[in-house]
Order: C-alpha cells, then sequence, then structure tokens
C-alpha cells in the first residue's frame, strides 16, 4: 500500500521532466501542482540538455541539472555517477514524469525517499508512489495524465496552465535580431514552423507551407518568421525559395532560449505537431496546429486560442515516424483549408 506524503517532511524535491521539448513544455502544468503545494520546497528539475532551455529560468523552478546521456552520465558508469550526483544533494521526493524504466532506477539508485511517477516500463516496483496511468484509458491529454498522478496523491493545482517564462534581456536580443531583417514593433508577424523532430510522418509539405504564409502575408498585411532546428535548415530554405526570399528565415539559427523568445514575439503562428507548437501555446500565441500521424487527442495545443486541422482518415493515428503508405492524412490539408482554419482564428480571437 502507498504511503500518504507528509508535506512537512518534504522540502527538496527533484522532478524529472521528458526528454522531448514539446512534452516537456506539457510538464509544466504539473510543476504548478508542485510549486502550489509544496511552497516553500526546493524544486530541482533534471532534463536531458535538448529541453533544459525551457527551464533556465523559470518561475517553478529553483535549480536545473543536466541528464548528458551522451557524455558524463552515458552507460551503466554514467547512470551510477549522476545518482551518486543526485544522493549528494538529499532529495526528499523524485516525481518522475518522465516515463522510462531508466528513471525510476536511477532515482532509486540515488536512495530518494519517495519516488513518484507512472507504472509505465515495468519500472513500478522501483516506485514508492506508482501511479497506473492505463486506467485513465486512451486519448486522455499528457497535461491530464501528469496532472491526475500528481493529484492522486495530493498535489493539485488551482490553475491548469501551461509557463514558460523568458527574460527582458532575451525579448530585446528577439527585437534586435527582427529588425536587421525589418521586422520592426508593430509589425504583424506570423511564425511558420515547418518541422518535426519525431519524424517525416508529422510534417506538412514546404510547399504548401509556402502558399499560406503567402497569403496570409498579402491579406494581413505580415511579416513572416520561418522557424526550425538543424534538421529543419534544407525544409526552411524550401519556403524561403518558394517566398522569393520574403521572410526571415532562421531555421538552424537559434537556440532554445532564443527560439522562445521569437516565438513570443509572434503575433500568429501556423506549425505541425511539434516543440514549437507546444512553445507557441504555452504563450498564448494563436497558432493553426496541423495534425497527421500523431494523436490529437493527447498532444493538441494546450490553449484557447488554437485550432486544429486535420483529416479524418481511416490509418490515422498510426504514431509512427514515416509513412509506410501514401501520406493521405497530410496529402489531404490544402493550403486553402490552413488558411481557412487561420482566417476563423483571426477573427475569433480578434
Amino acid at each position: 500500500m502507498t504511503k500518504p506524503l507528509d508535506a512537512g517532511k518534504i522540502g527538496n524535491i527533484l522532478v524529472r521532466v521528458t526528454n522531448w521539448i514539446g512534452d516537456a513544455v506539457m510538464n509544466t502544468p504539473a510543476l504548478s501542482a508542485v510549486r502550489e503545494t509544496f511552497p516553500k520546497a526546493r524544486v530541482t528539475v533534471l532534463a536531458t540538455p535538448q529541453v533544459t532551455g525551457l527551464f533556465a529560468p523559470h518561475d517553478w523552478v529553483d535549480e536545473v541539472l543536466v541528464y548528458d546521456k551522451k557524455g558524463r552520465h552515458a552507460g551503466i558508469g554514467g547512470k551510477l555517477r549522476l545518482a551518486a550526483e543526485l544522493r549528494a544533494r538529499r532529495f526528499d521526493l523524485a516525481i518522475l514524469l518522465q516515463g522510462a524504466f531508466d528513471a525510476a532506477l536511477i532515482a532509486a539508485l540515488a536512495g530518494i525517499p519517495r519516488r513518484m511517477g507512472n507504472k509505465s516500463d515495468g519500472r513500478g516496483f522501483l516506485l514508492t508512489h506508482g501511479f497506473a496511468h492505463r486506467a485513465l484509458g486512451d486519448g486522455l491529454h499528457h497535461v491530464d495524465n501528469y496532472l491526475l498522478m500528481l493529484k492522486h496523491f495530493g498535489i493539485e493545482t488551482g490553475e491548469k496552465r501551461q509557463l514558460l517564462c523568458v527574460t527582458e534581456s532575451e525579448q530585446r536580443q528577439a527585437a534586435a535580431t527582427l529588425q536587421l531583417a525589418g521586422i520592426v514593433p508593430g509589425d504583424f508577424l506570423i511564425g511558420i514552423n515547418p518541422g518535426a523532430a519525431y519524424g517525416s510522418a508529422k510534417r506538412w509539405y514546404p510547399e504548401r507551407f509556402a502558399a499560406v504564409a503567402a497569403t496570409l502575408a498579402q491579406r494581413w498585411q505580415a511579416k513572416i518568421l520561418v522557424l526550425g532546428g538543424p534538421s529543419e535548415v534544407a525544409i526552411a530554405g524550401d519556403i524561403e525559395a518558394a517566398l522569393g526570399g520574403g521572410c526571415l528565415n532562421m531555421a538552424g539559427k537559434m537556440s532554445v532560449r532564443e527560439l522562445m523568445a521569437l516565438i513570443k514575439r509572434c503575433d500568429f503562428f501556423i506549425s505541425n505537431d511539434s516543440g514549437p507548437m507546444h512553445i507557441a501555446a504555452a504563450f498564448g500565441v494563436p497558432l493553426v496546429a496541423i495534425f497527421g500521424s500523431t494523436d490529437h487527442r493527447t498532444t493538441y495545443p494546450f490553449s484557447e486560442n488554437s485550432v486544429l486541422v486535420r483529416k479524418d482518415i481511416d490509418c490515422a493515428p498510426c504514431l509512427k515516424r514515416e509513412c509506410p503508405t501514401d501520406h493521405r492524412c497530410m496529402t489531404a490539408v490544402t493550403a486553402e483549408d490552413v488558411v481557412d482554419a487561420a482566417e476563423r482564428l483571426k477573427a475569433a480571437v480578434g
């Protein structure tokens, strides 16, 4: 039987967040619950390098530790090294939002006396506070999955919201970057995110993104900002070429912190299901999200200022990285579909 948490004995908390940017953004309402339930506790986030930027700085986080799985924490020796580093910090509670066996093993090796998480990946025996997430059924949004687990153990928030934080300095730097491209304060800025790190099945087509951008830029007298990571430079370049250079292409040129500041500046955002989509949702940027192979029920943008564009296809969502057939879930989505969705959303939000 799981022992109840004694909040009075918990002053030092480790939160192991998930490894993908979008998933980690969806962890932030859980961080709110932790902060509200333990207002005087020190909250430390443990994250892989690609997502640490989301939490440094962050209003609900005191410190960020890096789990360098490909460097100093690689292999069995690296896990033991990380466990020793965590043990030295004498955490009272580990909240494992990341669902792998690895996360629970490291927390147990670190001697953290209370270890909380979903009983996924066969790790239930390593947890002192395990949650049977499968009982929640299919189709539950990730945000709600994390929050229901925490609520089961008495960790709750009165306001279910995502939060990301950028500094004034970062916002000034973003403004300076845009101004060099002739985008000044007051310009209506549309962010275009054509990539998706998980795989090509999630990606709509560069020529269609370009067609949408060109149409909306003309109708709304807007400027266009194309975003993406290092693996999406070619896709972004195709869009830039299709627009005749009439955009600012920042793909592959940004850190996560710089990406966040640029997205926060956007007045509108059009994206595949991706990390940047979730960042835009967290900042409340009006957002059109294009879904194909992924489950829109579990990862839709957690924002009232968003709409989905998707088609009911018999094989979707398949959750595959690459489409084994004809990619009909994405080919069925036209540029006109996305333009119409953007026009409706813009009219609704004002």
